[in-house]
């Protein structure tokens, strides 16, 4: 069989097993470079701002706005996608999102007024593409009902979590040591060229589904239930409003999770920051980052066979218990210990939740479907950022590792209050 000659040329490692299939490498490489300004653009935004006007408070302001446009306009940008093909939504896209972000920072070096920055981050935050989701919908094409579809979502969300490794320290270094704008700047770049090399491969490209007649019913007794059938069947039709049911309960937990990671970032930066070693905050998130790349990799490297809700239920406690630790630490040693280790289950948690919306979503709604997760972490970064900034200048970093515990607390109680929505005819990931 063409999957068991592959094995044997890889040794048995399942990365390189799906790295092998025809244009995987290409796309995947290329959605990793446009996919830097994730952890580049917003942090940027607040180094120039803040550079510029010497007000956090207003440079906080300006980034959330592009994070909310960015929610809001992502899955509308991915529905096109499903709809007429990814070529023809990037390229414009990418083209919309240099020139906002040109404009963007001609505002902010000429200190117009507070408007023009937050209309124009606004709409450089929405132009940004979703590049997370049509890579996933790729693979998703590509793999089918493969047992390996979970490792490619593995390796995508390992593929996240370098960019969070590596991106702030790129944008520091540009816009601390370069010019105020030079990270903006990069990210912008990176983001253009990945998305251009990205559409480019048209081979690997989902078929676009368009608008299709509805064809009529055979008068032939009713279908089996979903879980008599032998392929897996999605649990909502095209013509939903929502791309999978299971949104509704992933949504406010994504939420959740998104305010939960901007609370421990800039708790983390106030804690090392009252401890007399600030620029060491970048190295202790930089391990949170590496724990879940690590627990990424070992979670992407087996097959599963506990059900892909039940995974996501388990890992996003382990997520939430090993952030309530955070408030208790009394130093920098203990912490960065402390947050390696809750950090393992991070990646996890993304990769069910994909194959979650993957596994109800149908094909050609898969794309838009995975795009309000990466929305729904937009705002929640938003909102948290701005709430526990407060908590911070008022009560201290310790505080607000107690509101990240909170937002943590919150996901579960989510989780477990849609718990019944989360279940998938046959999980996409597991096998018999």
């Amino acid at each position: 069989m063409r999957g068991e000659r592959q094995q044997a040329r890889t040794g048995g490692n399942p990365y390189l097993e799906i790295l092998r299939y025809p244009g995987a490498l290409g796309f995947s490489a290329a959605g990793l470079l446009a996919r830097m300004p994730m952890a580049m653009f917003g942090l940027g935004t607040v180094l120039l701002i803040a550079a510029i006007t010497g007000r956090y408070g207003l440079a906080g302001t300006v980034a959330a706005a592009g994070s909310i446009g960015y929610a809001i306009c992502g899955p509308q940008a991915a529905r096109l996608a499903d709809r007429f093909g990814q070529h023809r939504v990037l390229r414009p896209l990418a083209g919309i999102f240099a020139l906002s972000t040109i404009i963007f920072i001609g505002c902010a070096v000429m200190r117009a007024p507070l408007w023009a920055l937050l209309l124009s981050g606004a709409v450089a935050g929405a132009s940004m593409p979703s590049l997370g989701s049509m890579v996933r919908a790729r693979w998703s094409a590509l793999l089918g009902d493969s047992p390996r579809l979970h490792t490619a979502f593995a390796l995508e969300s390992v593929n996240d979590e370098m960019i969070f490794v590596a991106g702030p320290v790129i944008v520091t270094v540009l816009a601390t040591e370069v010019y105020p704008a030079a990270g903006v700047a990069a990210a912008m770049l990176l983001c253009v060229t990945g998305t251009l090399l990205l559409a480019a491969q048209r081979r690997t490209e989902p078929r676009p589904r368009a608008r299709q007649p509805v064809p009529m019913p055979a008068p032939v007794a009713a279908a089996p239930p979903p879980e008599t059938g032998g392929s897996r069947v999605p649990a909502e039709t095209g013509g939903s409003r929502v791309p999978a049911r299971g949104l509704t309960a992933l949504v406010p937990v994504y939420w959740c999770l998104g305010v939960t990671f901007a609370s421990v970032d800039l708790s983390t930066i106030a804690f090392a920051q009252e401890h007399g070693h600030k620029p060491l905050a970048g190295v202790i998130l930089g391990s949170y980052a590496l724990g879940s790349a690590i627990g990424g990799l070992l979670y992407g490297s087996r097959t599963w066979r506990t059900p892909v809700e039940r995974r996501f239920l388990i890992s996003l406690c382990c997520t939430a218990a090993g952030i309530s630790t955070f408030w208790a630490q009394t130093g920098l040693l203990s912490l960065v210990l402390v947050i390696f280790i809750s950090g393992l289950t991070i990646s996890p948690t993304f990769i069910a939740g994909y194959s979650l919306v993957e596994g109800q979503a149908p094909a050609h709604r898969r794309t838009e479907g995975m795009a309000w997760l990466s929305s729904s972490i937009s705002v929640g970064v938003a909102s948290g950022s701005a709430i526990v900034g407060h908590i911070i200048d008022t009560s201290g970093a310790r505080w607000g590792y107690a509101f990240a515990a909170v937002a943590g607390l919150a996901a579960v109680v989510s989780c477990l209050a849609g718990a019944s929505r989360l279940r998938v005819p046959r999980p996409a990931d597991a096998t018999t």
